[in-house]
């Protein structure tokens, strides 16, 4: 869910390089029944990552909530992890964008992964990984 659709489709699809697959409008009763509200009017963007996954950002114009606050640690969905194969070149040109993270790019114990945490305009969390081990 996104309060701002053209902030977070500029940055998955310019910052993240994913590309709009579909986007379209939705309202009438088949979206009211799904969702069980009344008036939905919600703009769907599908979008694919260059590998093929895909995310989908929703605008309720009919619905707007304002921001919350959340910590990477609330109780549901936290963030979304996506595997990238240079971290410490992502994390640099996404600095460069103004892009804010928790911290440089880390070394699991394990020696398995390299990680850094970042947010996505709307807050949500984007855990990037680096398999290295």
């Amino acid at each position: 869910m996104v309060s701002d659709l053209n902030a977070s489709q500029h940055f998955y699809q310019n910052v993240l390089g994913f590309e709009i697959v579909k986007q379209m409008e939705e309202s009438g009763q088949y979206i009211d029944n799904m969702l069980a509200l009344s008036n939905v009017r919600v703009t769907t963007v599908k979008m694919a990552s260059p590998d093929g996954q895909l995310i989908e950002l929703l605008y309720y114009s009919s619905h707007p909530k304002k921001r919350k606050s959340r910590e990477v640690c609330d109780v549901g969905i936290s963030h979304i992890a996506l595997t990238v194969d240079d971290l410490n070149s992502c994390y640099d040109r996404l600095r460069s964008q103004g892009v804010e993270f928790n911290c440089p790019p880390q070394v699991s114990p394990d020696g398995y992964a390299k990680v850094a945490f970042c947010r996505a305009p709307e807050g949500t969390f984007i855990e990037l990984v680096e398999l290295v081990g």
